[in-house]
């Protein structure tokens, strides 16, 4: 790859990387890495095995979850002279990665913010699941605990879009499962090692996907991605207004919204709301 030999304006540039395969490294990326004057990094150890591929050597400082606040200010200053290359240790920074706030405090204090695109591992899994792409939300990792990830599949649950999630091996089956009975059992695909040799994409319904995952956790980098509700509700709403008038003689409006809510795989907000109207409140 050829590497321009004049230095680079001061700022900040957001590299995304491959996410796999180093020969999806884009020459820009690789131009931009091999002048910057710093690299902010997740991960040194990874980001030192990608330069080493482009042949070339530079400065490498941590910014991560964990110590983001406190080298933000430093790296903002350092941009007044320097250009700082930001990278994940896989994709597109920023994307279920820190970021955002480097970026707008950047803006912010005047510094020069240039992006240089290249892969996701969200929009690779978007392309190869063969589900609805005309509109799509990225979800990025749902919560551990049980009833946390209730509560955001239920926030989603409504939302007629294609659904994109990250999601570790072990917590593959019991992620499908959840999904399954908060969102209906849907059509969905289970992509892993995108890009790499042993690539895959599995496609069938949640439930099917999470007993084929139940004794079996996949390894690698796994994105899970789930076709919008269909055109017709099912349940129908009738159903579901009939199961709330039922479950309001016997429990307070929330409870009754959320029994259903999870009943029938509906919006828990709604359902509170469509409550509120039955008792007059």
């Amino acid at each position: 790859m050829a590497i321009s030999e004049n230095p680079l304006e001061p700022g900040l540039y957001i590299v995304a990387t491959p996410i796999g395969n180093l020969a999806d490294l884009s020459p820009r990326a690789a131009d931009i890495l091999a002048r910057a004057d710093l690299i902010a990094v997740e991960d040194s150890r990874v980001t030192a095995g990608l330069l080493r591929h482009i042949g070339t050597k530079r400065p490498m400082i941590p910014y991560h979850d964990h110590n983001a606040e406190g080298m933000r200010p430093g790296l903002i200053a350092r941009m007044t002279t320097e250009a700082v290359a930001l990278v994940s240790d896989a994709g597109t920074p920023l994307i279920s990665d820190p970021g955002y706030k480097l970026v707008r405090d950047a803006r912010a204090a005047g510094r020069n913010v240039v992006t240089i695109p290249g892969p996701c591992a969200a929009i690779a899994a978007l392309t190869l699941a063969g589900l609805p792409t005309d509109r799509f939300l990225f979800c990025g990792f749902l919560p551990s605990k049980a009833k946390a990830r209730v509560d955001a599949i239920g926030e989603v649950a409504a939302i007629r879009a294609t659904l994109i999630f990250y999601e570790s091996g072990p917590r593959l089956s019991a992620c499908l499962s959840a999904l399954a009975e908060g969102l209906g059992d849907r059509e969905a695909a289970v992509t892993r090692e995108i890009t790499k040799r042993y690539e895959e994409a599995v496609t069938g319904t949640l439930t099917h996907l999470a007993m084929r995952y139940a004794d079996a956790p996949p390894k690698g980098e796994i994105v899970i991605v789930v076709a919008p509700p269909g055109d017709e509700p099912l349940p129908e709403a009738a159903d579901a207004d009939a199961a709330l008038a039922e479950a309001l003689t016997r429990l307070p409006v929330a409870k009754a919204a959320g029994e259903v809510a999870k009943a029938f795989g509906l919006d828990r907000k709604e359902l509170y709301a469509r409550a509120l109207r039955m008792k007059g409140g």
